[in-house]
């Protein structure tokens, strides 16, 4: 069965190029990025990972930790991490899990048989602080994914996580919000304090809470 939103991600062991690491106590505290690529020594993939060393400032900002997965071995990581420091002007310090046996990527349902049965897709998992599944997209190879998009999705899901609201088409860090339906009008000024805007019954947009 595939994972699903709110399913509590499946916890492994597995070695990676930080070690051997339990996934649930790795990620403590913390929200968690899992993501697969289809094979080291890749160009897309280069450049995905390379990406997400240069947004490590980011994520740490958001307490969230990444991992990357592919099916090759933890040598095969290590020497990929040369080329990957070394052409994105960046230096990997996060895990990268070596799975040849494709357990996690099982686990996870990462391996797509229409697509590939020998390399995983261009998964992503994006894992709350309480360890439940809070998105999972899925690319294609051929396609690198846009991790300011994800790093987007991570604020809006930690906003709404706290307030009774939503956040609308394109909205971005530091624009206004919806308000949650089951919120009432007469709630609003003691919930909202910063105003609201009534577009319809069913529609009412506030400034950001938490700013």
């Amino acid at each position: 069965m595939a994972i699903q939103l709110g399913d509590i991600a499946p916890n492994f062991t597995v070695e990676t190029t930080n070690g051997t690491i339990d996934f649930h106590n790795w990620l403590g505290e913390s929200w968690g990025i899992l993501f697969s690529h289809p094979a080291d020594f890749t160009p897309v993939c280069t450049t995905e990972l390379g990406r997400v060393s240069l947004l490590k400032d980011e994520f740490e900002k958001r307490n969230v930790k990444t991992i990357a997965l592919s099916v090759d071995s933890l040598d095969s990581h290590f020497e990929w991490i040369k080329d990957i420091n070394e052409t994105q002007n960046t230096t990997v310090d996060f895990p990268i899990i070596a799975d040849p046996e494709f357990k996690v990527a099982n686990l996870y349902g990462m391996i797509h048989p229409n697509a590939s049965d020998k390399f995983t897709v261009r998964s992503v998992f994006i894992i709350g602080a309480d360890k439940k599944v809070k998105l999972t997209l899925t690319y294609p190879a051929s396609t690198g994914r846009n991790f300011q998009e994800i790093i987007r999705v991570i604020d809006s899901l930690q906003l709404t996580a706290n307030y009774s609201i939503a956040t609308p088409a394109d909205w971005k860090n530091g624009e206004d919000v919806v308000i949650a339906p089951s919120v009432l009008d007469e709630e609003i000024a003691a919930r909202f304090p910063k105003g609201y805007t009534k577009i319809k019954s069913y529609l009412r947009t506030t400034p950001q809470p938490n700013l």
